[in-house]
């Protein structure tokens, strides 16, 4: 598909859109093929193992090879970027700037998100997360608004400061992981010989976590976020917050929790703390708010601060629950986000003082905020409630005072999560009508009714049908090895 757009004229645009929209199409159909091939090898008994393994040595004498494949978490998170690499095709179908650059980047973004799920290796996992960062700036600094200049470097001197700490973890994994005395980068051999003295698991596991959480907005490594979401176009604010920071929580998992268990159990109420205060800080930070953008991103600080929490407390129920919520909300953020994109396209502000009655003059664009506000809150029967209510139910059998203090502090960002949501839903949907120019308002065209119906189907899907996803996750490889 790079290869098509790459050959294009610039001119071309439409044929670019169109090249697109059926590749992104193809990569949809193809996860929706690997996700019923692999529920079939489960039903047959061999799905807790890793499935449609490659492995092809890059170079042999550090033993680096090029080894994918895909075990129930990793079939969830491929579901999840294609659904939003499809959407976000049919979100940016408006743009005219640079048109076939921006798809350019957009792809090369989405290549190293799916390359990053699909790694068994280590190092192919780095490289596949360099390749995801690298695109950020160019697509925020370039075709973003407000101050992208400052919002792309920042994003980027944060993400690679943390992409420092991680290097530096991996490597410490590579190094003090051999049982044999054979160096290895494959997760798979590394989580099964299980040789890492627990004194150097001490050292290198807060690196790794730290390093992959800065991705996944933990506090106080978030101040990126909401800057690098405010100034970033529309598309990629779906990618970066729908799919983009959940690399943060999957290596915190697949690396850091699964390769350094001991360190991960004493030293998980450390990063407790620092997640439970992002559950609950980004919560409250959304409720002050007047931005649009500003009020999703501090909520996106806030779910994505409760997949760490969950995956902290160490049992199959809260890490299942943890991927859940990765999926619900990646879904839920990107349909916010294209909302808000076609909402400011119209309005040209994202502040909602001066948004008032949009109910009225863009009904379609209302009725599916109100949806995406419903599943951020929790309401029964959509995604959301699914993936909060399985991480609440599996912290809570934690007994002992400590977890259950910041369990209970974490449900509270459930009440505060409904008080931004409401805030703004009856402050721009309702009440009298604001924008001066709202006679020549219109309502979703096509393309953008296309974007938000598509994820509003997967949130509702997910939502009413949860059982098949959340069997799939706690039957993978990862959480059947944990729990060992």
């Amino acid at each position: 598909m790079m290869a098509i757009i790459f050959c294009l004229g610039s001119e071309k645009k439409n044929i670019i859109r169109m090249v697109m929209a059926v590749g992104a199409l193809a990569i949809l159909g193809t996860a929706v093929y690997v996700t019923l091939d692999f529920l079939a090898q489960r039903e047959a008994g061999d799905a807790a193992d890793f499935l449609f393994r490659q492995d092809i040595v890059w170079y042999q004498s550090l033993n680096i090879n090029y080894s994918v494949g895909v075990d129930g978490i990793s079939v969830a998170m491929l579901l999840l970027s294609s659904v939003i690499v499809l959407t976000g095709v049919f979100a940016s179908w408006g743009m005219e700037i640079q048109t076939k650059e921006y798809f350019l980047w957009f792809l090369m973004l989405a290549i190293g998100v799916f390359g990053f799920f699909i790694s068994i290796d280590l190092f192919t996992m780095f490289l596949f997360y360099e390749v995801a960062l690298i695109p950020m700036y160019l697509l925020i600094g370039l075709w973003g608004t407000g101050r992208k200049e400052y919002s792309a470097m920042k994003l980027t001197l944060m993400l690679m400061g943390g992409s420092a700490f991680l290097m530096v973890g991996i490597f410490g994994i590579y190094y003090f992981s051999s049982a044999d005395g054979q160096l290895t980068f494959n997760i798979v051999e590394i989580a099964k010989n299980h040789a890492m003295p627990v004194d150097k698991q001490l050292i290198f596991f807060p690196l790794t976590f730290v390093g992959f959480g800065v991705l996944g907005a933990m506090f106080p490594f978030h101040t990126w976020s909401p800057d690098g979401h405010a100034s970033a176009p529309t598309a990629v604010s779906m990618l970066h917050a729908g799919v983009l920071m959940k690399l943060g929580g999957y290596g915190c998992f697949r690396i850091a929790m699964n390769l350094m268990p001991e360190a991960a159990d004493q030293l998980s109420w450390i990063f407790i703390i620092l997640t439970g205060t992002s559950v609950v800080y980004g919560a409250f930070s959304a409720c002050v708010q007047n931005d649009l953008k500003y009020i999703n991103a501090y909520s996106s600080v806030s779910h994505c601060g409760l997949v760490l929490f969950a995956l902290l407390m160490m049992n199959k129920t809260a890490m299942t629950g943890a991927i859940l919520q990765m999926v619900s909300h990646g879904l839920m953020t990107a349909l916010f986000f294209a909302l808000i994109g076609m909402i400011y396209g119209r309005t040209h502000t994202r502040d909602i003082r001066e948004m008032g009655g949009m109910m009225k003059i863009m009904p379609v664009l209302g009725v599916c905020y109100v949806i995406a506000g419903l599943a951020s809150l929790g309401l029964p029967g959509l995604s959301g409630f699914v993936a909060e209510m399985t991480i609440f139910v599996g912290s809570f059998e934690h007994t002992d005072l400590f977890h259950r203090f910041f369990v209970i502090m974490g449900c509270t960002s459930i009440v505060i999560t409904a008080v931004y949501i409401l805030r703004v839903v009856g402050k721009v949907l309702f009440g009298p009508v604001q924008d001066k120019h709202h006679e020549s308002l219109t309502d979703a065209v096509w393309h953008e009714k296309i974007a938000a119906f598509g994820l509003i189907i997967a949130i509702a899907g997910i939502g009413l049908a949860p059982l098949w996803l959340s069997d799939m996750i706690s039957n993978s490889s990862i959480i059947m090895h944990f729990m060992k």
